[in-house]
């Protein structure tokens, strides 16, 4: 079946395509366009299912409204959450959003790349996989990217994500004050640079308490619950058991609890956890959790800002501001499970 058209629509409600397009592009009031009218021209478009086509749209205009997103593994609930945000803040915007899903893979990350670039998107945000900027960097040069959550150590790309190693040194501390004094660190993925500042603040901290004997092991290679249930039995099986555990995401966080469980461990009065990521469900976990919470409604607020000053100075051919990059710092959680 033929599309039906603004013209249509026009037709239909008696007044001009002209009138139809600002009310459909959300410009009915800026256009002091009734709200009776308003009202009319919608109702009209949500009985034919109206679509407008986004790509000819930008042909015309160099503009689609339309950002991609791109993040590792959705059902991860921290990638869940930060994704929610970020869409909210874009919406607020003006922005659709495309979403896709990396699954840390190279390949798919690419993909997701020259799917947004063939889509005519304004602007990028990601949580980069890759261990090299470069294919984000060539990207920039024609469509502005903004990275969150992750970085890399030299890059031009404007970004904005939680001051990791900070965060874990926060963690580190407060178990060994707490008297840890054998401690399991669960990593995620080795290749990202959040992953390797965790680390980092991890050994830096117990380096730094200075006159205390402390026994560390690191041991891990995803963010995935599997990973955290697999790296907790295999320590369980061993009979080596720490003092705590810190679980470098949520996700490893659950898959800990669940090893645990299993053996009837008891948190905290055997075993102490602390995770880092938050999330309000850990919450209502028996204990509930102490954990690290990251600034993601900053991060989701600061992106989108940044993202959307690169696009509007691109439209006016105005050079691009000095790229942005922060590590925002993030908090201590105190609960039950240390």
């Amino acid at each position: 079946m033929k599309k039906k058209s603004l013209q249509y629509i026009a037709d239909k409600t008696g007044v001009s395509v002209s009138t139809v397009s600002r009310v459909l592009s959300g410009n009915g009031e800026k256009y002091r366009i009734s709200q009776k009218t308003i009202a009319m021209v919608k109702l009209e478009a949500d009985k034919i299912d109206y679509m407008p086509d986004l790509i000819a749209k930008g042909l015309r205009t160099n503009r689609t409204d339309t950002i991609g997103l791109t993040v590792p593994n959705i059902d991860n609930p921290f990638f869940a959450n930060l994704s929610c945000i970020v869409i909210s803040e874009l919406k607020q915007r003006g922005y659709h959003v495309l979403l896709a899903d990396s699954m840390e893979l190279d390949s798919e990350e690419r993909d997701a790349l020259n799917m947004f670039v063939s889509r005519k998107v304004d602007g990028i945000i990601a949580v980069p996989v890759s261990a090299s900027p470069s294919l984000y960097e060539e990207i920039a040069v024609h469509t502005p990217v903004v990275l969150i959550d992750r970085y890399f150590d030299e890059t031009s790309l404007p970004y904005i994500c939680t001051n990791n190693y900070i965060g874990s040194r926060m963690a580190t501390d407060y178990l060994i004050r707490k008297g840890h004094r054998d401690l399991l660190a669960i990593e995620g993925n080795r290749r990202a640079l959040s992953n390797r500042d965790r680390t980092g603040g991890f050994l830096d901290e117990v380096k730094s308490k200075k006159g205390i004997s402390i026994r560390t092991r690191i041991v891990g290679n995803a963010f995935s619950v599997d990973n955290g249930y697999n790296e907790t039995m295999a320590i369980l099986k061993s009979g080596d058991l720490p003092d705590a555990i810190f679980a470098f995401s949520t996700t490893i966080l659950l898959g800990s609890i669940r090893a645990l469980r299993e053996y009837g461990i008891r948190i905290p009065e055997e075993i102490s956890l602390i995770s880092f990521d938050n999330n309000g469900f850990l919450d209502f976990l028996d204990p509930a959790i102490t954990r690290i919470e990251q600034p993601l409604t900053e991060i989701g607020r600061r992106s989108t800002e940044i993202l959307s000053e690169l696009i509007e100075n691109r439209r006016k051919e105005l050079p691009d501001p000095k790229p942005i990059q922060e590590l925002l710092k993030p908090s201590l959680i105190v609960r039950d499970s240390c």
